[in-house]
Order: structure tokens, then sequence, then C-alpha cells
């Protein structure tokens, strides 16, 4: 009898065919609430489950007593209580690396784009309000040879590092749980303290994963230590930043604008103060969202997932997962 998977995420066909080479599949494109219910029940003597985004908690784990694995076709794994999943004997996997040059475009473009105006001025011209050569108030800041501060060197943090430093020659300091020999050498990279980095760099990009440590890591104190001229960049997860600190410092022109690809709510509220800041350039949290990438970390999920149901120690365990210090 063939291992049951749940698969309750779009995936592409391939994906799907690979997956029921060796499993039996139940598949739900979303998760809405008309099907939720189906889910629940399809729950209850499931093998694995595939996708991304669902809470993954003992209340849902309690509904899946036959549950070996849990893959998540993201780098994130927040929604996961890696606990309760422990408690159970229960593998958690996900999808880094092969993201990572495409979140770090989004994310370079979107520095590009908040320093530059680019969103702003591209409506000023579409509203018909470009009649005269461009005066000082719409201009930007220059981006090149400007210093840029990393928090989070991790894989995704390391691309951004590569294409700051030898696209536009920036200077780069980082900050994170450990040294990165490497990109010190390769990026001429300078490691340094959170509070030494907020108050030197021109340019803040968080990327760090969401942890119970880096929940709120830039709030109000944070900000205020960043230079007036400053931007800050949030390409990891919403709730890694204080966002009524955030509001409050753009307000109060303590920062001169904001990058944001995520939110603490999302999708994020149209009432959010933050949407109406012309300062301030928003995203839909797509960092990943280029087909070709997609498909990669579909793809590296189901190979997780068959891995895992095989017995076999799959490619990419999360820290914290049975058998992962």
């Amino acid at each position: 009898m063939k291992p049951k998977v749940i698969v309750y995420k779009k995936m592409d066909e391939k994906v799907l065919e690979f997956i029921r080479e060796t499993c039996e599949v139940i598949y739900f494109e979303r998760l809405h609430s008309d099907v939720y219910p189906i889910f629940l029940e399809e729950l209850k003597d499931a093998d694995a489950l595939l996708g991304s985004g669902l809470k993954v908690d003992g209340d849902l784990l309690d509904r899946a007593p036959h549950l070996k694995i849990v893959c998540n076709t993201s780098v994130g794994y927040d929604n996961l209580d890696m606990s309760e999943l422990s408690k159970r004997n229960i593998i958690a996997t996900n999808t880094p690396d092969v993201l990572n040059d495409t979140v770090a475009d989004t994310i370079f473009g979107l520095l590009l784009a908040t320093a530059r105006r680019m969103p702003e001025l591209d409506q000023f011209v579409k509203n018909g309000e470009w009649k005269e050569t461009l005066k000082e108030d719409h201009f930007g800041v220059d981006v090149h040879h400007k210093t840029l501060g990393i928090i989070g060197m991790g894989g995704v943090g390391s691309a951004i590092a590569k294409r700051a430093h030898f696209g536009f020659d920036m200077d780069i300091l980082y900050h994170g749980r450990s040294r990165k020999e490497e990109e010190e050498q390769t990026y001429n990279a300078t490691y340094c303290s959170l509070e030494e980095l907020l108050q030197k760099s021109d340019f803040v990009c968080l990327m760090t994963p969401l942890t119970p440590q880096t929940e709120g890591l830039m709030g109000k104190r944070e900000f205020e230590l960043m230079k007036q001229s400053a931007i800050f960049i949030n390409g990891s997860r919403g709730k890694t930043v204080d966002e009524e600190a955030l509001i409050n410092a753009l307000r109060a022109e303590e920062i001169l604008g904001a990058g944001l690809d995520v939110f603490a709510q999302e999708p994020v509220s149209p009432a959010n103060p933050l949407l109406s800041m012309k300062n301030v350039v928003t995203l839909p949290h797509i960092g990943s969202a280029t087909a070709e990438t997609r498909l990669k970390m579909a793809m590296l999920g189901a190979e997780n997932l068959v891995a895992g149901l095989k017995g076999e120690t799959p490619p990419n365990l999360i820290k914290g997962s049975i058998g992962v210090k």
C-alpha cells in the first residue's frame, strides 16, 4: 500500500507526477474554507504533508496520528511548531538555497526602487504630472559606493552582498549569529555589532529567519540608531519588525524610507499606514515568486518527502528536526 501524501498548495503537474510514482496523492490547490473540512478528514490517515504557509501545531497534529514527515516548499518554517513535531517524531524539511539568487534579485531591486523612488515617479508620469524637468524634491539617492548593512548573512544575505559588492561597489557590513569568512574574503564584508551596523549603514537590509530571538528585532531603539538619511529594507518576515515603531520612525523622519516585501499581517490591511506613505515601497511577499524558482522549490520539497517516506535522510532537514541538532 502506497503512503498517503496531502499536497495543500498549487503544484506543477511534473511535481505531482514525481510524487505519484511512489505515493497516493490527495491534492488541494488551495485550503479555502469550503475544502478545509475535507482536508481534516483526509489528514486522519495521512503519512505526509507538502506545501507552505499552513500552521502545523499541536492541534493540527492531534488530527494526524500517522503523520511521518512535513515538507515546506519554502525556506522559512515559522509556520511549523518544531517542538510539537519533535515530540511526535515527525520529520520536518524545507527548501533552502534554490531560491537564494531569486530572492536576492527581488530584495536588491526593492532597495533600488526605494532609493530612486521608482514606483512614486512611475505614477508621477502616468498621472500626467511630468510637465517640466524634474525638480530636486523628486530626486532619489545614490546606491553605488554607499554602505550596506545586512542583518542575517545566510544564503540570501550572501547573494545580496554579491550584488552590492560586484555590481555597485558598496561597502558591506553584516551582523549575525556567526562570522562568515568566505563573505569577508570574497565581498570584503565586515562583521560588526547590530548597533554599529545601524549607525554606519546607508541601507539596512533585514534577512533573518523569524525565531523567538528575532521577533521584533527592529524596534524603536534600532530605528533611532539609524542615520536620518538611511533606508530600511525588510526581506525576512514581517514580525521581525515592530511595525508601529517603523511607522513612527518614518513619520518622524528618523529614517529616509523603507522597502518592504513582508508585513506583520499578510495579506496586509488596506488601512495599514505604511501603504499611504510615498517613501515606502511595498511588495506582496514575492521574494521567490518566479515560475522557474517556485518549480525548483516544489520539486525539492517533493524530493525531501519521497526520501523521508522511503526511510532515507531527506536532503534538507530543518535544524531542530529529528536527528538534527
